[in-house]
């Protein structure tokens, strides 16, 4: 949602969704989640419907009023209420539209999460599945693969997570696979732990190292990081032999690596030159 216009469109219907939503249990959310991602589904597969709800040429009400027909009788009211108004703002690109639904059904899983008292372990077992992908390149092929059927790796992704971790994580990471935003999937189950993490009002400090940190080590860093960035920081550590020693840390687009690693890289440009 790069533009300006889009972004407020989509503000619009968190808001709806909020004023909506504001006294819905956890299982209600979830419902609404998976009816708007439903949606969002529709809308990836049918790229005429995209252009029809983003056609300038029709009027706000009329784009809304499409939605409703289509909604209405298939989906809650309040879905359709908050879809109908997600579909009577303005976009600047059919694309907008469908990402816009995309966030907004995470939006409403994240809710329902909270609503739960889950929240924080949704954003520890994303970034732990994460881990668990990439330290596996049978089963980062096998998930990252386009080619391969969306239902043979949902089904993957049962069986490794069903009864093993929150309900909304399995419907994250499932997210997840149809390339959630335009991402690959591992980008795109950073992101989900980013979202997770904004969610909680903290920001996300990807750290690795070559051993496990001790927990007064790891209450350390935290507080440092939290003190340089001015919020709660929420630590993702990632524990890697091959960096030998020393931290490296990532917060969003600022890079710290005190690593032994790459101190030995620098040496061998330096002696290379």
């Amino acid at each position: 949602m790069a533009s300006g216009v889009s972004r407020e469109s989509y503000a619009d219907a968190i808001e709806k969704l909020a004023a909506e939503t504001g006294k819905a249990t956890a299982a209600q959310l979830a419902t609404i989640a998976d009816e708007i991602l439903s949606v969002a589904s529709l809308l990836r597969a049918e790229p005429r419907l995209r252009r029809a709800l983003t056609d300038p040429s029709r009027s706000s009400a009329e784009r809304a009023g499409l939605l409703r027909g289509l909604l209405t009788g298939k989906a809650s009211a309040v879905t359709v209420d908050v879809l109908a108004a997600l579909a009577g703002g303005r976009w600047s690109r059919p694309s907008e539209l469908l990402d816009a639904a995309e966030r907004l059904g995470v939006e409403a899983l994240l809710r329902s999460a909270d609503a739960g008292g889950k929240l924080a372990d949704v954003e520890d077992e994303l970034f732990r599945f994460g881990q668990i992908v990439s330290g596996n390149s049978e089963l980062a092929a096998t998930l990252s693969d386009p080619g391969a059927p969306i239902e043979r790796r949902v089904k993957l992704v049962e069986d490794l997570l069903t009864g093993k971790s929150q309900p909304v994580t399995l419907r994250l990471v499932e997210l997840a696979l149809t390339g959630f935003g335009g991402r690959s999937f591992e980008s795109s189950l950073t992101r989900l732990v980013e979202l997770t993490a904004a969610k909680r009002d903290r920001e996300v400090a990807y750290v690795t190292v070559a051993k496990p940190l001790a927990d007064a080590e790891e209450q350390r860093l935290t507080a440092k990081l939290s003190e340089m960035y001015g919020r709660q920081v929420s630590l993702k550590v990632d524990v890697n032999p091959k960096v030998i020693g020393g931290v490296s840390v990532r917060v969003g687009a600022d890079l710290y690596d005190g690593t032994i690693l790459r101190r030995l890289n620098e040496a061998k440009q330096a002696f290379a030159k």
